[in-house]
């Protein structure tokens, strides 16, 4: 019954462009002459190589136009939509009951609104087509050989839809006491000069922990820090994990100013080299007093 479905759509149906291919897409589904057929919408979209957006306004066009019914109380495999093609359906049933005449007086006929058939559910299961609502008592719906199952019938939002801001959403903090740090604005993916960079907790640990704010001081790490900011102000901008790593590595190059030597141990040499950490200036000290004479040689 597909192929007479089919002919009704070419030689009788007005519809045009996207809406007659998806009309012919449903026809080549008709199983039997109530016209009748399941259809998903990912299969009507690779079967007319159309947008989902133009399949959607396909159907619309053809349920307007009289050519397509959504059949909201039945469906398919896998829960698809079940649409019939109630001119097609009319046209079989005046086809069936009297012989065909000549092709012209068909087409007259054709075009004149005539009464659709009653749609016999029951007689649609075994094509897979059931009701919304069934029973427990009624058999499985599942289509041993695999079905052709579309997405879900939900209509999801349109790509594109709306005013959305460039770069995401301007989030706060999940504490609102926190403070937004190193970031002027959070829709710019958080890229932003060396002068707006702030040395968060993160880092100012790290110089603790490394030995770099006792061996320089504060007064020495803001110096650093300064020349830093001096030294990449013509830079283009950077995330902040960027400035953080490219921080470290200046300030774990920098050393204290030049100063008067100091003596660990009375000797005859100076002591450790400015810079040292104390774990150093003690190990200097430490070989300072075993190279110490004693007189005893």
């Amino acid at each position: 019954m597909s192929s007479d479905a089919r002919e009704w759509v070419w030689e009788h149906s007005e519809s045009r462009g996207t809406a007659r291919l998806v009309l012919l897409s449903i026809a080549d589904r008709v199983p039997d002459e109530q016209c009748a057929a399941w259809a998903s919408l990912s299969s009507l979209i690779e079967r007319t190589n159309a947008s989902r957006t133009a399949v959607r306004a396909a159907l619309v066009t053809l349920a307007a136009d009289g050519d397509l019914e959504h059949l909201e109380d039945l469906q398919g495999p896998q829960r698809t939509m079940v649409y019939r093609l109630p001119r097609a359906a009319a046209y079989l049933a005046r086809d069936v009951s009297s012989e065909r005449e000549d092709h012209a007086s068909d087409a007259a006929s054709a075009a004149e609104p005539g009464t659709v058939p009653e749609l016999r559910p029951e007689d649609l299961r075994q094509y897979g087509i059931w009701p919304k609502k069934g029973t427990d008592s009624d058999p499985s719906r599942r289509n041993a050989t695999g079905t052709d199952s579309g997405p879900s019938r939900r209509i999801p939002t349109p790509r594109r839809a709306g005013f959305r801001p460039l770069g995401g959403a301007d989030s706060d903090p999940q504490n609102r006491s926190e403070p937004k740090v190193n970031r002027k604005d959070s829709r710019r993916a958080a890229v932003l000069p060396a002068s707006e960079w702030q040395v968060d907790q993160a880092t100012h640990t790290w110089a603790r922990q490394q030995g770099h704010l006792e061996r320089l001081g504060e007064e020495g790490l803001r110096s650093a820090d300064a020349k830093w900011r001096a030294h990449r102000a013509a830079m283009p901008p950077r995330t902040p994990g960027a400035w953080a790593a490219d921080w470290r590595s200046w300030v774990a190059r920098e050393h204290v100013s030049a100063g008067p030597h100091l003596y660990a141990l009375p000797s005859s040499g100076p002591g450790p080299a400015a810079g040292m950490t104390r774990a150093e200036a003690h190990t200097a000290a430490l070989l300072a007093a075993l190279a110490e004479p004693t007189g005893t040689e």
